[in-house]
């Protein structure tokens, strides 16, 4: 949602410029389409996330939820349970995801079709990069929880909202059924 809001200032600056300064009417022609196409762009992402909690997956830990192995459909059900709980999750993956799922490197676009979910909710870091500070930095940004078994017990100094009952959400599978502890569910009984 930022980029579209830096656009829309930026632009808005420009009309107002054009608007004060008679020798810079000509911007005007510049200005007012892309204040236009900004605006609706802003309008787009905040209805995107309207009305729904933010919530961030832990893409590399749910992965091997399901049996132990890595696989995308656990990924993939975690987040279709989310979406149906009314939470706008986004999912952050390290950027041996790929090979570890099927042998090679996948990017965003690639994962985030396997998930449903539009490229900008799915993250692959950079290689050499962890993800769990991007994670608790975006679950941060969004004041969202996070999905996932890790304590983050690393990052608590930095991030001492890991230690909040709720924060983060565990899961797993139960007799092959999905269960998180979202507050307003109640795990399955084994």
């Amino acid at each position: 949602m930022i980029p579209p809001l830096l656009l829309l200032m930026g632009s808005g600056l420009l009309a107002a410029t054009a608007l004060l300064v008679p020798s810079l009417s000509d911007l005007l022609l510049l200005a007012l389409p892309c204040a236009l196409a900004s605006g609706l762009l802003l309008l787009r992402a905040w209805r995107a996330g309207e009305g729904r909690k933010q919530i961030v997956v832990d893409g590399s830990n749910v992965m091997y939820w399901k049996d132990g192995a890595p696989d995308i459909r656990a990924v993939r059900d975690v987040v279709d349970h989310l979406r149906v709980q009314g939470y706008h999750p986004r999912v952050i993956f390290d950027a041996n995801a790929g090979y570890l799922l099927i042998g090679r490197y996948q990017h965003d676009r690639a994962l985030s079709s396997q998930l449903d979910l539009p490229v900008a909710q799915v993250t692959v870091v950079p290689k050499g990069t962890p993800a769990d500070p991007l994670i608790l930095q975006t679950a941060r940004a969004t004041r969202g929880q996070v999905v996932s078994r890790d304590q983050f017990r690393d990052w608590a100094e930095a991030h001492p909202e890991v230690t909040r009952p709720g924060h983060l959400i565990k899961g797993g599978y139960r007799k092959g059924h999905l269960w998180l502890s979202l507050p307003q569910e109640a795990a399955p009984r084994a």
